[in-house]
């Protein structure tokens, strides 16, 4: 296609996975601007077969593209993603910069494509919130959500780089190494993910209950969150207690599950089929399995998702919005 297409945070994780599923979607550009900070500029990615050399920001809003995929971190894009836009490029923004502001769109394509409007910066919700809203979309229409009690087992690679590489490097006994968390993930779990807030909450959980009640447009819906970081390399797991204002039965739940695009449901437990990180890594689907009532709390449903946080949870559903804007 004739279009442009920067993407700013090319050679991080989640660039990385951009550029993998741009080839998956099949959504080639006639110019692909590579962008990243000054220590990367030169280097090469390549996608499409094509090797693109990595350029600085100030050069790629220069070349006025069509549109630019921010994964770059929230500091660059509160600085870049107004300079693109400026000059006429649609921002589709991984990172929290802009996700409550309330004239930018938050957007999970199969729930409120609708609302990207005529923005000319479009966030993308956090990982863990990405996977529950969607899992919970259809059922949120038929039944009405009243409270959601989530806790999320969050993988090191939502830490980027810096988490991967401590757990690899406890993993193979590396004894001085960099430190992504205050502790040793390997063999443990630290019951904080984010940084902690004046709530006693961490920015990660808040981000859970401000951005469910944004993007499924319900700001009675109530949310309480626990996020922890669990050594596991790709992949966020939840245990998801939702609440519902309407009653239901299991096969009510199973149907529009099936119903949900981009849910995949697992739940065979005789059989020990349930969704896991194992299994969801490198794949773009949420997956959702142990599927039971509340036994104590009326129309209370448990169930338990999992979704690759750089897939679903960043650079496909980044794709999927710019899927959507073409």
């Amino acid at each position: 296609m004739k279009k442009s297409l920067a993407i700013v945070g090319a050679t991080g994780v989640v660039g990385t996975v951009v550029l993998k599923v741009l080839e998956e979607f099949n959504l080639d550009f006639e110019t692909i601007i590579p962008v990243a900070s000054s220590k990367s500029v030169g280097k090469y990615v390549t996608c499409f077969g094509r090797r693109l050399q990595v350029t600085d920001a100030d050069s790629a809003v220069a070349q006025k593209p069509d549109f630019a995929i921010f994964s770059a971190g929230k500091v660059v894009s509160k600085k870049y993603a107004p300079l693109f836009a400026e000059v006429g490029t649609i921002v589709i923004d991984n990172s929290s910069a802009w996700r409550m502001d309330k004239d930018i769109p938050l957007v999970v394509p199969e729930i409120n494509s609708y609302a990207i409007g005529n923005s000319h910066i479009i966030a993308n919700p956090n990982c863990s919130t990405i996977q529950m809203v969607l899992a919970l979309s259809k059922l949120h229409e038929r039944l009405k959500i009243k409270r959601i009690v989530v806790s999320t087992y969050q993988s090191v690679s939502g830490s980027g780089k810096k988490g991967l590489d401590q757990l690899q490097n406890e993993t193979d006994g590396n004894e001085f190494h960099e430190m992504a968390y205050h502790y040793p993930i390997f063999c443990n779990v630290i019951p904080q993910a984010g940084e902690f807030l004046d709530n006693g909450y961490t920015d990660e959980e808040m981000k859970l209950v401000n951005e469910t009640k944004k993007i499924l447009n319900d700001y009675s819906i109530e949310v309480s969150a626990t996020a922890a970081r669990v050594p596991v390399t790709g992949g966020h797991s939840e245990s998801v207690n939702v609440e519902f204002h309407n009653d239901f039965d299991i096969q009510l739940v199973y149907d529009l599950l099936a119903d949900t695009p981009g849910v995949t449901v697992i739940d065979n437990p005789s059989d020990k089929k349930y969704p896991m990180p194992l299994f969801a890594k490198g794949k773009n689907d949420v997956f959702v399995g142990r599927i039971r009532k509340d036994l104590f709390q009326p129309k209370t449903l448990n169930m338990w998702v999992v979704s690759d946080n750089l897939r679903k949870g960043a650079a496909t559903n980044a794709v999927q919005i710019l899927q959507t804007l073409l």
